[in-house]
């Protein structure tokens, strides 16, 4: 593991009072999420921070400060921002090896902890119950919300949000395709096997099949063939929503599927890894974030 600092940041912020009115989780952890325990350490990638300021940032919010994940070069500024969305397990190791590995490709990358009014997603060693307990509370309102909270951060600490991106992984794939519909200045976005639709709720009114017609940047989906959770048909019908769409970022957007891949192909820690597709997902990632001014 690589224990970040961020020196500067963190005697600032250790001068503000960090609210607790609307969060139960107020600083992130070290490690792995206890759900996904015995970590795979044979394959688990570890990104050094050697040329970055990296660590943990408070970001915000209209009810408190929310703890959040923070990467980019230590030298220059105006870095194109990528928002990095969590997996279901929360801001865990995975997660902020993800913001390492763009910021050394010259992003300022950001992942806030969603879950942190609802719970502390690291502390469950059962992922049901996790889901039940926590990620099942999540309203996609208020993530939308602390996601545009963290482009506001960007913002006034060096970011180029002219050049915004965002990439997320299962629960944060889904997220994905819908901030790119709610947020006008998205440029860009990378969902990895993001549910694309189910039933809905009051805490979740639309899925991405719902807005497949109304996306700001377009958005490249990477799934597998072989998840039992997303089946095929749902990925074609949100393939034809795309390519019938009459809005421009809509109809750009394309979705590739490895078809001997699983769920969660891109977790280098879990026994999901599928090496292969996850570098050449990764490499459509990068071309497609510059591709698209990102």
């Amino acid at each position: 593991m690589n224990a970040d600092t961020d020196a500067p940041t963190a005697e600032l912020d250790s001068l503000v009072p960090l609210s607790r009115r609307g969060f139960l989780v107020t600083a992130l952890g070290a490690g792995f999420a206890l759900a996904v325990q015995p970590v795979m350490a044979q394959t688990a990638i570890s990104t050094d921070s050697t040329g970055l300021t990296s660590g943990e940032i408070r970001v915000p919010t209209s009810d408190g400060n929310m703890p959040a994940y923070r990467a980019e070069p230590a030298q220059g500024n105006a870095f194109p921002v990528i928002l990095v969305v969590q997996e279901v397990f929360g801001v865990h190791e995975y997660i902020k090896d993800i913001c390492r590995r763009l910021a050394k490709l010259g992003y300022q990358a950001i992942a806030p902890e969603l879950y942190a009014r609802q719970g502390d997603p690291r502390q469950y060693s059962d992922a049901s119950e996790l889901i039940a307990k926590v990620v099942s509370k999540v309203p996609d309102d208020q993530v939308m919300t602390d996601l545009d909270a963290c482009v506001a951060w960007a913002k006034s600490h060096g970011g180029d949000t002219t050049r915004l991106g965002i990439t997320g992984f299962c629960w944060g794939g889904r997220i994905v395709w819908l901030y790119a519909a709610h947020h006008p200045g998205v440029k860009a976005g990378v969902a990895w096997y993001g549910r694309l639709t189910s039933a809905t709720s009051g805490l979740t009114p639309r899925h991405p099949l719902d807005v497949a017609d109304a996306l700001n940047g377009p958005v490249l989906g990477l799934y597998g063939g072989q998840d039992p959770g997303i089946p095929l048909d749902t990925v074609k019908k949100m393939q034809a929503a795309l390519a019938q769409s009459a809005t421009p970022a809509s109809k750009a957007s394309a979705i590739h599927v490895y078809p001997d891949a699983p769920h969660a192909f891109h977790a280098d820690y879990r026994p999901s890894y599928r090496e292969g597709p996850a570098e050449d997902g990764w490499k459509r990632m990068a071309e497609w974030f510059k591709k698209h001014g990102v």
